[in-house]
């Protein structure tokens, strides 16, 4: 009988590559837009005299905002153009219907 040498294969080592962590970039933040125009500020306007008409009663910028689910900044382009054409009043720094 022949007896069989056992012999031992190395296996190839492979290295893995180390990879270098990715840096995260930060993303900057949207902004929104404010178009400002004679057309936008308009509807702007309607936006704000109809949240006003609807609560009856002197509201916040902030309160004006959520009620016509637009940005503070429209607010007060449409109050601009409302505070001209004299359809709102100051009360108590809120803003009412004339």
């Amino acid at each position: 009988m022949v007896e069989k040498k056992a012999t031992t294969k190395t296996a190839a080592k492979k290295s893995a590559a180390k990879k270098a962590p990715v840096a995260k970039k930060a993303l900057a933040a949207k902004k929104d837009v404010l178009y400002l125009n004679a057309e936008n500020a308009g509807f702007r306007a309607g936006d704000v005299y109809q949240a006003l008409a609807a609560s009856e009663k002197a509201l916040t910028v902030a309160e004006i905002a959520k009620a016509a689910k637009i940005s503070t900044e429209d607010v007060i382009l449409g109050i601009g153009w409302l505070f001209k054409e004299g359809k709102i009043k100051d009360e108590d720094n809120k803003v009412a219907l004339a």
